[in-house]
């Protein structure tokens, strides 16, 4: 099953698991971020990006840039290890990294997560890529993609009992909307998938498509 088709079985789920007006809140979330027009502020395609030196799950940093001296990278902003759709997205990642290195590139993901959160968000979905912790959102809001939830929609989040101070180590409820980007070796971005709707992420294989007509 394609990741697409994953990422709509459980927003399908979901739609029966919580009451109407947990949805209107959480819905209204997504618009607001539309209304605000966030994804037309972020780094697209033509972007240069900005350098990023951030620490893995081993508290080791590494250089996005760096390793754009060798291969093209993969990059993934996703929100953290408590969001079920993140997990989706990653396990789907991690079956297409044999396709990603056949086209001579890298795959890393970035959250706010700290990176004992990342460790055990790597270990949980077995992943053997990079995932990278991005304190504060500083790489996210530097890419427009950072933005601070509504109260209402951290009080459902905390009824879910998600907690964003222990998972991000900061109390101030900041998120990056979802988004995935292939980076050529210059630098640039050469493809973007950006949606206010963390429910909506790029496909693996659609990633895969682009890689190979390159």
């Amino acid at each position: 099953m394609s990741l697409t088709a994953q990422l709509q079985e459980r927003a399908a789920q979901s739609a029966q698991k919580y009451p109407e007006t947990t949805h209107a809140i959480m819905n209204n979330g997504i618009q607001v971020l539309k209304d605000n027009k966030l994804v037309s502020k972020a780094l697209k395609t033509g972007d240069k990006i900005p350098e990023i030196i951030l620490p893995n799950a081993t508290n080791k940093n590494v250089s996005i840039n760096q390793l754009l001296s060798n291969k093209k990278v993969v990059l993934s902003f996703y929100r953290g290890g408590w969001c079920p759709y993140c997990n989706l997205e990653l396990k789907a990642l991690q079956q297409a990294l044999p396709e990603f290195e056949k086209q001579d590139a890298v795959l890393v993901a970035i959250s706010p997560e700290t990176p004992d959160n990342s460790l055990s968000t790597s270990e949980k979905n077995e992943l053997s890529f990079e995932v990278l912790s991005d304190a504060n959102n500083q790489i996210a809001e530097k890419f427009n993609l950072m933005f601070t939830l509504p109260e209402d929609l951290v009080e459902v989040y905390q009824g879910f009992g998600i907690d964003l101070e222990k998972s991000n180590g900061s109390s101030n409820w900041q998120l990056p909307i979802s988004a995935t980007y292939v980076i050529d070796q210059n630098g640039t971005i050469i493809y973007d998938f950006i949606k206010e709707d963390y429910k909506e992420r790029a496909d693996p294989e659609e990633i895969i498509k682009f890689l190979k007509n390159r």
